[in-house]
């Protein structure tokens, strides 16, 4: 997909918090995933249906985070989501860490992989149409 027709699932403002740093005072790398975490979550219980069952759930399959500059105290972040591609099973999701004052300061960007699984044996389940539905736009 192109940056045009991703299709924005969520931007949302995440302030740093003082336990965000690390050592060297800035944002530690970890965390960065933790704030990914905290827009998918919010994405998720945003949606019109269920998107967890006792059928079906979503895992973490992979992580990309290009880290493009430091995050110094204090901070407001903006995370924005973005529909990246969808498969039968799984949804990759592109992101992007910036400034919420000014989203030309960009703090890192890369994808996620999400896929649904059974929660009884773990093996993949086809991807719930909640989610295909509004990751293309159409809800």
């Amino acid at each position: 997909m192109t940056d045009a027709s991703r299709t924005l699932l969520i931007s949302t403002d995440v302030p740093l918090r003082w336990r965000d740093l690390d050592a060297y005072n800035h944002v530690n790398n970890s965390v960065f995933l933790t704030f990914l975490e905290q827009a998918r979550i919010e994405w998720f219980d945003r949606l019109p249906e269920p998107w967890r069952t006792p059928l079906s759930e979503p895992v973490l399959a992979a992580a990309t985070v290009n880290f493009r500059r430091p995050i110094q105290y204090p901070e407001t972040l903006r995370v924005s989501l973005l529909t990246e591609r969808i498969g039968n099973r799984s949804l990759t999701i592109a992101h992007r860490i910036a400034a919420a004052g000014d989203d030309s300061a960009l703090y890192a960007d890369g994808h996620t992989v999400i896929v649904w699984v059974s929660p009884v044996d773990g093996r993949p389940v086809p991807l719930p149409e909640v989610v295909r539905r509004v990751a293309t736009g159409d809800a």
